[in-house]
């Protein structure tokens, strides 16, 4: 079983558990803007344009707005059938490669939205995968630092993701995506020199 397939799982019990009403990691989402976010992307692929394209924004607000008045556990309950059949996600290799990254870090968004979260107990398969996905978005999520990062868990694995002398984040696999994803709400340590920690700090992180 694949990890956007367990977290699609986790994530709609999760949406269950906090309401409508709970903040997220996201600024300005409650849960209910997450899930709508999330049903746009998978269900109205021609109108989720604005999650990367800035100009397009105001179509997918619109799109989520759209969803304000749908029953929560109708809107829990349509994220968690998956995606429709003209949905580039119902592809299970691409459901694999884009839904896997983007359900762990909303779920968390979900469980970290407020004081008195902790990390997940360890999973050996589920971390496997998300370390694969750390291995292969680092560099697109630090492009912008402008010092070398290197990525490792306290097992001592490494990933580079951007070359040269700089610093070393290190935390379990779900830790350094969530932080490679511009979440500040992780457990990671940052090692390296003062002037390198500060700039790696002041650096943007993410997509």
């Amino acid at each position: 079983m694949s990890l956007a397939t367990t977290e699609r799982s986790a994530i709609c019990d999760a949406f269950l558990a906090a309401g409508p009403d709970r903040p997220t990691l996201c600024a300005g989402w409650t849960t209910r803007d997450l899930l709508a976010h999330l049903l746009v992307r998978e269900r109205r692929p021609w109108a989720a344009g604005g999650i990367l394209v800035p100009a397009l924004a105001p179509v997918t607000e619109r799109a989520m707005r759209g969803y304000a008045d749908v029953p929560w556990h109708e809107m829990v309950a349509t994220l968690r059938g998956g995606p429709p059949i003209w949905s580039p996600f119902y592809i299970g290799a691409v459901d694999r490669m884009a839904n896997g990254a983007e359900l762990f870090v909303h779920h968390e968004d979900v469980r970290r939205g407020e004081p008195g979260w902790a990390p997940r107990p360890p999973d050996p398969e589920r971390d496997a995968e998300v370390w694969t996905i750390v291995c292969r978005t680092g560099r697109m999520l630090h492009r912008r630092s402008p010092v070398g990062v290197t990525l490792r868990t306290p097992d001592g694995r490494e990933t580079v993701a951007r070359p040269g002398k700089g610093v070393t984040v290190v935390g379990e696999p779900g830790e350094l995506l969530l932080h490679g994803f511009g979440r500040d709400a992780v457990q990671v340590e940052i090692q390296g020199d003062p002037d390198a920690v500060t700039a790696f700090g002041g650096a943007g992180r993410g997509i």
